[in-house]
């Protein structure tokens, strides 16, 4: 720890000087770039229109109410469609993520100058790219339908649960890897019997997690073509029909809700 000489006597202080000056350094920095972010976004934005925002929420919201509560029968099949968007999304990613992640894992990657590399490069890549982002790809090059939807959810799905796996199997106990090594088991018979055991709680919880997340994200995906209940959202906003909106988005909200709850049990029972 620091200690600054004073009236001949060393007291303690918390940094040195030079750290002192780095922190200040630091936070003139982060106020100079506060200033010219709020440069650029003051020039880029019409005022006016920021003043009018709440008049134009209000109209906006006295056109959604009341909901029309009975268009609520022509979103039950494009719920059910975005449900299994998620769940295959999830599923698919997860089959693509574990192996990754295994690959990615400094102990159980067969290569850290190769194999290693590419399996983190391969998880950067997908967590670089949002979901929507896949879908306007993916839309693009097999056509709009579901089969973007879920082919975009599991791309985004490896980043996430893959750099969770692999931070969990670097931490897992080393004691018990050593102790069915001794026994002169093989290297898929210690990833059974050592490493599974010990990262499949953690697995299954940010798998479920996951799940939960992709339902979020599959209910706007229909925005750019990829089906579910989001292509009616873009129908009903592209006709102007607020009533409609307000019930899909309150219908969105229910299950958001609900898949919230089956998760925080589902995480419950498991870990």
């Amino acid at each position: 720890m620091p200690v600054a000489p004073r009236n001949g006597q060393r007291v303690w202080t918390r940094r040195t000087h030079a750290a002192e000056w780095t922190v200040w350094a630091g936070w003139f920095a982060l106020a100079v770039l506060f200033v010219l972010s709020w440069q650029v976004m003051n020039e880029r934005t019409i005022w006016a229109f920021v003043q009018d925002a709440p008049r134009q929420g209000a109209d906006l919201l006295s056109r959604a109410w009341p909901p029309r509560w009975d268009y609520v029968d022509n979103l039950w099949r494009p719920l059910w469609d975005t449900l299994n968007m998620a769940t295959l999304g999830t599923l698919l990613g997860t089959a693509l993520a574990v192996p990754t992640a295994f690959l990615a894992a400094r102990n159980t990657t067969p290569s850290a100058f190769l194999l290693r590399p590419m399996a983190l490069f391969v998880i950067v890549s997908s967590r670089s790219i949002n979901s929507l982002i896949w879908a306007l790809l993916l839309v693009a090059i097999i056509g709009p339908g579901i089969l973007a939807g879920i082919l975009s959810i599991a791309l985004r799905s490896i980043g996430f649960i893959g750099k969770l796996l692999y931070e969990a199997i670097e931490e897992i106990d080393e004691t018990q890897v050593e102790a069915v090594r001794a026994t002169g088991a093989g290297r898929s018979q210690i990833i059974d019997y050592a490493i599974v055991p010990q990262i499949l709680p953690a697995f299954a919880g940010m798998t479920v997690f996951r799940w939960d997340i992709n339902i979020r994200e599959s209910t706007i995906l229909g925005l750019v073509g990829a089906g579910g209940i989001g292509l009616q959202l873009q129908s009903s906003l592209n006709t102007l029909a607020w009533s409609q909106v307000s019930v899909i988005f309150a219908l969105i909200l229910a299950t958001v809700i609900a898949s919230e709850w089956v998760s925080s049990r589902v995480r419950r029972a498991i870990i």
